[in-house]
Formats: structure tokens, sequence, C-alpha cells
């Protein structure tokens, strides 16, 4: 596995953990073509709040521009690896 695909694991790992946390989600929800507003019902504040706990969780800048366009877990997960 290369740098960018350990990254990947670890930062969907991370992103599943939030998710749970703060939205009460099941994990077999959690997979990476879930779509974000459709198949998890998380809306534009939930959006936000998240991008605020990753922001702490993961120490990267996460600005809610960047995500505008992510529509699954894996968009928002390619996102956060690639900043």
């Amino acid at each position: 596995m290369n740098s960018y695909e350990q990254s990947y694991q670890q930062t969907l790992q991370q992103l599943k953990e939030k998710l749970i946390e703060l939205f009460e989600l099941e994990e077999a929800e959690l997979v990476a073509d879930a779509r974000l507003y459709q198949d998890l019902d998380i809306d534009s504040i939930d959006t936000v709040d998240l991008m605020v706990e990753l922001k702490k969780h993961i120490g990267k800048d996460l600005s809610p521009k960047l995500f505008k366009d992510a529509r699954t877990i894996d968009d928002v997960v390619k996102i956060i690896v690639e900043i």
C-alpha cells in the first residue's frame, strides 16, 4: 500500500468515526459511495459541523468552500487527503 492509499484509509476511518459520533450513523451505512445528503441525511449545517470537528481532529485547515462539490464520503476523503 503506497502512502496515498494509507492516508486515504486513515482519513476514511477518521471520517467514519466522526460521522458515527456526530450523527449516530451505523458503520454499515458508511461506504465510500454513500451520498451525504440523500443516503446519510446530512444537510449543509451538519456538513459545517463535521468540517469543524474534522479540522480539530485532523489538524488541517478545512474550508467549507473545498467541500461545496463533495457528494459522497469518497469525495470528502479525497479532498482531505489532497490538501
